[in-house]
């Protein structure tokens, strides 16, 4: 593809458009296999559910904005500026998990294995354990953003100059891994080997976990908001650019002197991006509205929604990779079926 026009390929018969009402921060699947709902986090206090029996319902969770959103698959949770983090699950009844003492904005939020959730108020990091104990660290700067490492209790938190790898159940305070700058969010690589983040600038960093080692990834035309790693884990697909810009990550030293793939090329910037849970297919969303599924190993293209309706704000795909769900920046969401 050479221009912001869709390719010819289209699924959007087969999408399922839905006025969400208000713009979309999130999008997430929620609830058991075969039963899930599509939840919306929506810019307001709202999240919208709607399942397959085309039904959708409002559920007011925030007194004010919803700030920041994480799932664990069984339940949306979610931060606001009434500085609550909140839990909603797929029949809709919600469930406060804390409330910040002095009424903080809840600016990150993130979910870990066995029900673990993490969030962050002004400069202090919270952990609640799966046994319901809060742990807490001061990170010395306002975190961006909150990533727990695959195995074990381990969290990643961006900040300014670096990031803050954290063992909640330890004594320790946070090891600092340290690089100029202003760190807005974070991930770590699937098997654990890696921890990067996005930056105020147009750039990615990351850090080899083992002995703290640098990667510089640069050369994007905006700042970097989305990143997904590959079902196999080998590389790290990133919007920020007018191609689907794909790191390699399989190699001891990761992207370290390598140049990364780039697919999916137009005239209109990428803004969001989620690779498929099982299969090397990457939907992709434009700051013209376009969703495209672009597969990684021939960059072949087809058209989920068309240009129009603002900015993409959310991706996500399913456990199953079955159903993907998309949001804007207008408030147009829909739901692709495969």
């Amino acid at each position: 593809m050479t221009d912001i026009a869709a390719p010819s390929n289209s699924l959007v018969d087969r999408t399922r458009t839905i006025d969400a009402g208000a713009p979309v921060v999130a999008v997430a699947f929620i609830g058991l296999k075969g039963r899930e709902v599509a939840a919306f986090a929506l810019g307001e206090d709202t999240v919208l559910l709607t399942g397959d029996d085309g039904a959708e319902r409002h559920i007011a969770v925030h007194d004010g904005g919803i700030l920041s959103v994480a799932s664990d698959g069984a339940r949306l949770i979610t931060g606001g500026d009434d500085g609550r983090v909140m839990a909603t699950a797929p029949d809709g009844t919600t469930s406060e998990i804390a409330a910040d003492a002095k009424r903080r904005w809840i600016d990150n939020v993130a979910v870990g294995r066995d029900g673990v959730v993490a969030w962050s108020a002004g400069k202090d990091v919270f952990v609640r354990t799966p046994k319901g104990e809060i742990r807490t660290a001061e990170v010395g700067s306002t975190p961006g953003g909150l990533a727990f490492a695959p195995k074990g209790l381990r969290l990643a938190v961006a900040r300014y100059g670096g990031v803050a790898l954290w063992f909640p159940n330890a004594k320790e305070p946070p090891e600092p891994l340290e690089w100029k700058g202003s760190h807005t969010g974070v991930t770590f690589s699937l098997d654990g080997r890696f921890v990067v983040t996005t930056m105020q600038e147009p750039s990615l960093h990351g850090w080899r976990v083992a002995d703290g080692k640098h990667m510089r990834m640069s050369g994007y035309a905006a700042k970097v908001k989305s990143v997904s790693w590959t079902a196999d884990g080998r590389e790290l697909a990133t919007a920020g650019a007018d191609a689907l810009v794909l790191w390699p990550f399989h190699g001891k030293d990761g992207p370290m002197g390598q140049q990364p793939r780039l697919l999916a090329p137009a005239k209109d910037l990428i803004v969001a991006v989620a690779c498929h849970p099982r299969e090397p297919v990457a939907a992709v969303g434009y700051e013209s509205g376009m969703v495209l599924l672009v597969r990684l190993e021939d960059s072949a293209e087809i058209v989920v929604r068309r240009p129009g309706g603002g900015a993409v704000t959310a991706l996500a795909w399913n456990a199953a990779g079955t159903r993907l769900g998309f949001g804007t920046e207008a408030g147009d969401a829909g739901l692709l079926a495969l």
